[in-house]
């Protein structure tokens, strides 16, 4: 790699270099993303394990305000929009029923967390689509090159073509070597952030539900 880092045209040098530097991006972002499911799987497990086994309302409200994860901040803003609408039943963000209220607040935190967990894949999806076409840019112009110390010399035996055409070929090849992980991690990662984002919207659904039985009150 590195010989042909030397070996190269500035352009075909510029070409594998950023076919790296995507590969370093795909990679610290599948880390990353593997950490992050891995962590809020294991918070979200605990917490649904104590909040469902809470004896009592507020027992919960406690249970969501000690615990980290998702699910756990989601009851967060549960509990503490029925407390503001409690004391504040009558201004312009309250207006309306407790249930409507709540309903919003939720909504726009699932929301708010769906953006969160939908970072990095638009760049693994860019990465995937255009590193195949950034190595064929580099072995089109190896190519080029090729072709044209070829005809300079006025040989066209294979030892004489084999090695330049070689080398050019083995930009495309880098670009699809990077961009396979890429579109396998983005495909991964997309399912994990629906399932993620239908936990969350189920647990908000189960949290209005208690919420009316509770007469939307703390």
């Amino acid at each position: 790699m590195n010989t042909l880092l030397i070996s190269s045209s500035p352009i075909i040098g510029g070409t594998l270099a950023l076919l790296v530097i995507f590969s370093i991006v795909t990679w610290s972002i599948i880390v990353v993303k593997l950490w992050q499911y891995g962590r809020d799987g294991k918070d979200n497990r605990a917490f649904n394990e104590s909040f469902w086994a809470a004896g009592e309302w507020q027992q919960a409200e406690r249970i969501s305000a000690g615990m980290p994860g998702k699910q756990a901040y989601l009851g967060q803003v549960g509990f503490s929009e029925l407390r503001a609408a409690q004391r504040q039943g009558n201004d312009m963000k309250h207006l309306g029923s407790p249930q409507d209220g709540l309903e919003r607040s939720l909504r726009q935190t699932v929301q708010n967390m769906q953006r969160q967990l939908e970072g990095g894949l638009a760049m693994l999806a860019s990465i995937g689509s255009t590193a195949p076409f950034v190595g064929l840019f580099g072995t089109v112009w190896g190519i080029m090159h090729a072709l044209q110390d070829i005809s300079q010399t006025g040989s066209a035996s294979l030892d004489v073509v084999a090695g330049p055409i070689g080398e050019a070929l083995i930009a495309t090849a880098i670009g699809i070597a990077t961009a396979l992980p890429a579109v396998l991690a983005y495909n991964f990662f997309l399912r994990r952030m629906r399932l993620s984002v239908a936990d969350l919207e189920n647990f908000a659904h189960d949290f209005l539900r208690l919420a009316a039985k509770h007469d939307f009150k703390v």
